[in-house]
């Protein structure tokens, strides 16, 4: 059994998967830093300065009767809320990071290398149509004499 683990931790599999979700943590800072602190505030901007943090609704009074003027102060008061505001906070933040994963994705599949056309081995014979090797100078279904190819 430790050897099937030590196999399995060496592997590359592994080591990929632990150095994705490293790389993805990191990534989703910064992605989540580009919503929080440059893309949302530009869309606050054309929207009329709205914060979108602060979107909340009051489903039910804390200690403290609101109007609250913030979330933070609603949630001290211990009201509880519907934060539409964050939710949508987190879908602008996935749908940047599902598009940069998309582009990253697009664009190493452009640098790979495409493997080349692996020679064909067989070819249709010309009378049956039955695929014969290329070194073959009569079809094994026909019996015609056909012309050797490579």
């Amino acid at each position: 059994m430790l050897k099937e683990f030590k196999e399995f931790a060496i592997k590359g599999d592994a080591i990929d998967l632990a150095v994705g979700v490293v790389i993805g943590a990191a990534f989703g800072a910064i992605v989540k830093s580009l919503v929080d602190d440059l893309i949302m505030p530009l869309v606050s901007l054309l929207t009329g300065r709205v914060d979108f943090v602060n979107m909340f609704a009051v489903l039910s009074d804390g200690k403290t009767p609101g109007p609250y003027p913030t979330l933070a102060a609603a949630k001290l008061a211990g009201a509880a809320t519907l934060n539409y505001g964050q939710f949508i906070n987190a879908v602008v933040t996935f749908v940047l990071i599902a598009f940069s994963v998309f582009m990253m994705v697009r664009a190493i599949n452009r640098l790979r290398r495409k493997p080349p056309e692996p020679t064909p081995t067989t070819h249709p014979c010309p009378f049956c149509l039955t695929d014969v090797p290329n070194a073959a100078i009569k079809c094994s279904a026909c019996g015609s004499e056909i012309e050797t190819i490579g």
